[in-house]
């Protein structure tokens, strides 16, 4: 399990994890997390160059730098200000005996970028205790410690990244990977800051996980164990219609595609039986691509009310709902889908035009086993709050749970799913491939077949997200360039991940 846990957590764990094992006992391990990794990125003949803060980071960077002496060549550029702790007086003298060079840290930008060159980099400058503002002193380090520009690896956090927040001050640290200790921090989960982020790794460094679980959880995110025991598992006896069937709501005659990507997604999922309601104008469009899936026609000029009588009549049949996708945004449509989401008692996804008739409805979802699943601008519309502005999302996903009591998952690079009852949880599957028309009607087929198999709305939502990013992610790499909607339907099976192995030291998230 990953756990993930605010700073003050953090330190709170840390202390009691002090208390336990002692402090140089717990220092020595995050040495060797770090150096797990930099053996990684590093070639035989590659020197590696720490700048080390006054804090006990610094001390991490020289435990780590003292595992690597004298196999690779090493230097520690170090602050000499600051109060020494007994751990990193002791790590000092594990780097000296190892012979790793000591330097004091570089006066200006080209003294630091003549330190590093040819070099791979370790940002030890700062931990999660730092507050934004960088010192001024130290802005010309955090400057020239860029992954763009070479190998950089971040202890705990990138300097000049708010671990809470994910806020990102001037001249943060851009590193290309970053071991965070114990647990990770919501802030390497959150935009702006996974920008800055890189490959996300956490270091197991001897806290006991009793000691990590007692902590307040107030943000969670899945790995790949957990996801795969999250997943519903087709029974040995199950028949199509037990296996998952959703019935799907969606399409127009001006977008029959989302309907056809919803359902796909939904049958990828693993659902036995896909029913597709949607419009005698769209009904042609989708059979034309929907083969073993089924189509039923609704009328174009039936009464609303005699259209959500066939609605529910067929949803009997049917484990979930999933409605949106396509559907057209005139009053007709808007009455039809008011009507049915208050007489419907079957657990529901909410999305695209769905959000649209919702957004003034919002009291018909009281009480519902239902998700809804907007992205921002969607969001700002169905919140009533306007704009989701940079680094609030999870202030405003909170604020909208906790008052209208409806399960969200807010899309975005850092999808966050919260039902108001548990912890936030932070999707680390996210990916630029799925920035593409469709994709999230996929999601939203995938999440109505996890509803129709038995989870809850909360995991249902979680466990979808992140399969749905590692098939993006599956996509984009076997197409460079050009992945779409269709594209992430056919990575949803050979997406899913091997179960890992457990009880590893160092986890990498995603």
């Amino acid at each position: 399990m990953i756990y993930v846990l605010t700073p003050e957590a953090a330190r709170a764990a840390d202390t009691q994890g002090i208390a336990s094992a002692g402090e140089d006992a717990l220092m020595r391990s995050a040495g060797k997390r770090v150096a797990e990794r930099l053996r990684a990125m590093v070639g035989p003949q590659c020197p590696i160059v720490a700048f080390a803060g006054p804090g006990n980071n610094g001390g991490d960077a020289f435990a780590a730098l003292a595992e690597l002496s004298p196999a690779y060549e090493c230097t520690v550029a170090a602050d000499p200000s600051g109060r020494r702790s007994e751990a990193r007086t002791a790590a000092e003298a594990r780097a000296a005996a190892a012979a790793v060079r000591v330097v004091p840290l570089p006066r200006d930008e080209t003294e630091a970028r003549a330190l590093l060159a040819y070099a791979v980099a370790v940002d030890g400058l700062f931990g999660t205790g730092a507050r934004l503002p960088l010192p001024q002193a130290y802005r010309h380090l955090t400057r020239v410690l860029d992954a763009r520009e070479r190998s950089v690896l971040a202890i705990d956090i990138p300097s000049g990244i708010d671990a809470l927040t994910g806020a990102v001050g001037e001249d943060a640290v851009r590193a290309g990977v970053t071991v965070t200790l114990a647990a990770a921090k919501p802030g390497l989960l959150l935009e702006p800051a996974l920008e800055h982020v890189g490959e996300l790794w956490v270091g197991r460094i001897g806290i006991d996980d009793a000691i990590l679980a007692s902590q307040p959880q107030q943000f969670a995110v899945l790995d790949d164990n957990e996801f795969l025991t999250l997943r519903p598992q087709r029974a040995a006896e199950s028949d199509k219609r037990s296996a998952g069937a959703p019935l799907i709501i969606a399409g127009s005659a001006q977008f029959p595609g989302a309907a056809v990507l919803c359902a796909l997604g939904a049958a990828r999922a693993g659902a036995g039986y896909v029913t597709v309601a949607a419009p005698s104008s769209a009904a042609a469009a989708l059979r034309a691509h929907l083969v073993e899936q089924v189509v039923v026609e609704l009328s174009d000029s039936a009464s609303p009310q005699t259209i959500v009588d066939e609605l529910l009549e067929i949803s009997k049949r049917n484990g979930s709902v999933a409605i949106g996708p396509g559907l057209g945004l005139d009053d007709r449509t808007g009455e039809i889908f008011a009507r049915f989401i208050e007489a419907n008692a079957l657990p529901a996804v909410i999305d695209a035009s769905g959000l649209f008739h919702l957004s003034k409805r919002l009291e018909l979802l009281r009480g519902k086993p239902c998700v809804v699943t907007p992205h921002a601008g969607e969001f700002a519309r169905l919140s009533g709050r306007g704009t989701v502005a940079p680094g609030t999302r999870v202030e405003r996903i909170r604020e909208f749970v906790d008052r209208t009591g409806v399960t969200t998952l807010l899309k975005g690079s850092d999808t966050l799913i919260y039902d108001g009852r548990g912890p936030i949880n932070i999707n680390p599957t996210g990916t630029s491939a799925l920035a593409t028309a469709g994709t999230g009607d996929v999601l939203t087929g995938v999440i109505s077949t996890l509803l129709a198999q038995g989870l809850s709305p909360v995991d249902a939502a979680r466990a979808g997200a992140y399969w749905h990013g590692l098939a993006g992610r599956y996509a984009a790499h076997r197409r460079r360039a050009g992945v779409i909607a269709g594209d992430v339907v056919r990575a949803l099976g050979p997406a899913l991940p091997l179960r890992a192995k457990t009880n590893r030291e160092l986890i990498r998230i995603a």
